[in-house]
């Protein structure tokens, strides 16, 4: 039996109430997120999730950060710091507001920002960092805060593969950025098919998120469009499939954790000689996919692929910054993620729907590509 995957209902958390959402929608007649109720219950019921002060509804996770950062008044001539290894929704933003992305590397343990090599990338012209929690494990956002503060910059928490993950002393992911960036994407602990969450304790920055969404119009006095802004409104349906799925969050990480935990002890009983390994940094992990160690990605995912484990070498089949969006700079840049990407990182689909047998099943597999 295949694994399930998010793209069948096996893999997704879809029921009664996701249904019921859209038919009170539809009966209401409202689908417009400007003029119906789902969507400011969905940023009150994010808000209080999250223990923020204000929650900003969006079209996707790359709105989200788009929001983020032009709230910030991030724009021409500005650089913002972040990673080589994340989707490119996390870049998008920058460019789209004419700044310029600085690349720092990772930390070769588990991909995530390394707070050194940021520090050491910034210079005048830096605005902000966008911290990634790759995978759902956490970035060193505590480390992460105090350059920030140091600089003078503004912190940006990209959370969209993080739901409900923690830090190293039990924080929620989300908390401890001045914004902090959700997705609810087909592939995301939880879905709406698209959509964005953005958070934040900041009164003047979730006004700038919202007239950003908005084509800068506050809709309190008449029609005047106060700021630059784009049409990134969540709809009425997204916004009522998504409180419905934001009921279902704290469950389905503590699944995806449980069989986690017991596929972390399945990998430790082949040893150290099987060549394969989990990041030693799982306290809190959301576990959005299962990242691996490994000693050669490519043989790895070959031999898993071989037995019905999809698996997928490196996550990326580049950095970031080698794409041809990015003018496609050589290597070199940020060698721990090139070494990550090209040798290291071996990456499995993981999801609710996996059930024990599911688990063991995908550690029998791994013992069998190590003995080879």
């Amino acid at each position: 039996m295949p694994l399930p995957t998010v793209l069948e209902p096996r893999g997704r958390t879809f029921g009664e109430e996701e249904r019921a959402a859209v038919l009170r929608v539809l009966d209401s007649a409202v689908l417009c997120g400007a003029f119906g109720r789902e969507a400011r219950e969905l940023e009150a019921e994010m808000a209080a999730l999250y223990g923020r002060a204000e929650a900003v509804s969006s079209s996707s996770g790359t709105a989200a950060l788009h929001l983020a950062l032009a709230a910030a008044g991030v724009g021409p001539g500005d650089e913002v710091v972040t990673t080589p290894i994340s989707d490119f929704g996390t870049v998008a933003p920058i460019l789209a507001q004419g700044a310029r992305v600085v690349f720092a590397d990772v930390r070769a343990d588990d991909g995530t920002l390394d707070p050194d090599a940021v520090e050491a990338a910034i210079t005048p012209r830096t605005r902000a960092v966008v911290a990634v929690h790759l995978f759902g494990g956490a970035a060193d956002v505590a480390r992460l805060r105090e350059v920030c503060d140091r600089h003078g910059l503004l912190l940006v928490e990209d959370c969209a593969q993080a739901w409900l993950g923690e830090d190293e002393d039990g924080r929620l992911l989300g908390t401890v950025g001045d914004i902090a960036c959700f997705s609810l994407q087909q592939y995301k602990h939880i879905t709406a098919g698209d959509g964005g969450l953005s958070i934040t304790d900041d009164p003047e920055l979730a006004r700038g998120m919202r007239l950003f969404m908005d084509k800068g119009w506050d809709r309190a006095e008449g029609r005047i469009h106060r700021t630059m802004g784009l049409n990134y409104r969540m709809t009425e349906l997204v916004a009522a499939v998504a409180r419905a799925q934001l009921a279902r969050v704290s469950e389905v990480v503590r699944v995806r954790r449980e069989r986690a935990a017991r596929f972390a002890a399945a990998v430790e009983r082949l040893g150290p000689s099987a060549g394969v390994r989990l990041p030693s940094r799982r306290a809190g992990h959301a576990w959005w996919v299962m990242p691996l160690l490994v000693d050669d990605n490519s043989r790895w995912a070959k031999g898993l692929q071989a037995v019905g484990v999809p698996a997928l070498p490196g996550y990326l089949e580049r950095p970031l910054y080698a794409n041809p969006a990015l003018s496609g700079h050589p290597p070199g840049p940020c060698p721990r993620a090139e070494t990550l990407i090209g040798r290291t990182l071996l990456v499995l689909q993981w999801n609710e729907g996996y059930t024990e047998d599911d688990v063991d099943r995908i550690a029998r597999a791994l013992g069998g590509v190590g003995a080879r």
